[in-house]
């Protein structure tokens, strides 16, 4: 009786601790094509509503084009480094394949001043995590590069230094790209787009430091072309 109950207890908290790091898509209805989105605040949409991720969004027009996609399962949280990111993927348990993966992750390495050299090597093995859950195969994984908070409202009213940030987001994100040239891995540009919103508020969240869903949607348009190819495949 008291071992029944401790696995009980015990599958329990491992339950738990699969949903505190993963959010699953809708399960109302089946969708022939499957969609996992990894990373951190961009992922998971800080400050702005479930629809309005850029991943949820990403499926939405994905539908609207014919592709039966589902809303993403998501493993991301706000704060998150590579490194986290890393260990949540592993605390979550998810042994799924799936048609379509993305990855988003860096900013919080910039942020916390972390090594360009911890950064590849941690996203090289998140490469290796992505492909795997897309069922071995590179070509059904993209990677968005990192946004520039640097031009945020955020930023400015806390008198951080705009080109230094942009100086070392364009550092991680070259070896993003260059660690995804490798894989053969598809890679996004979104950083362009970030940085064109400075002076507009409607592409910010209220926190000003984080995407509106308006800019969210930026992103998704972007991928929205690479993914129908990597569909296509």
């Amino acid at each position: 009786m008291r071992y029944l109950l401790l696995l009980v207890l015990v599958t329990a908290c491992s339950h738990r601790a699969i949903q505190s790091v993963m959010t699953l898509g809708s399960t109302a209805k089946p969708h022939a094509i499957s969609f996992l989105s990894l990373g951190d605040s961009y992922t998971i949409g800080e400050s702005v509503p479930e629809n309005d991720r850029w991943s949820v969004q990403l499926a939405g027009l994905l539908r609207d084009g014919n592709l039966d996609v589902a809303d993403p399962d998501i493993i991301a949280k706000t704060g998150w480094t590579t490194g986290q990111l890393r260990t949540a993927i592993a605390q979550s348990g998810n042994k799924k394949t799936y048609n379509l993966v993305s990855l988003l992750i860096g900013v919080n390495n910039q942020y916390r001043g972390r090594s360009l050299a911890r950064y590849r090597t941690d996203f090289r093995k998140l490469l290796q995590t992505a492909v795997a859950f897309a069922d071995g195969k590179p070509g059904r994984v993209m990677v968005l590069s990192i946004p520039d908070w640097g031009q945020s409202p955020f930023a400015k009213k806390k008198d951080k230094e705009p080109a230094k940030i942009g100086s070392e987001i364009d550092a991680f994100n070259a070896i993003a790209q260059d660690e995804c040239k490798k894989a053969s891995v598809a890679f996004v540009n979104i950083t362009p787009l970030t940085r064109s919103a400075v002076g507009d508020p409607s592409q910010f969240a209220d926190d000003g430091l984080h995407y509106s869903s308006k800019q969210m949607k930026r992103w998704a348009e972007a991928a929205l072309p690479v993914a129908k190819d990597l569909l296509a495949k």
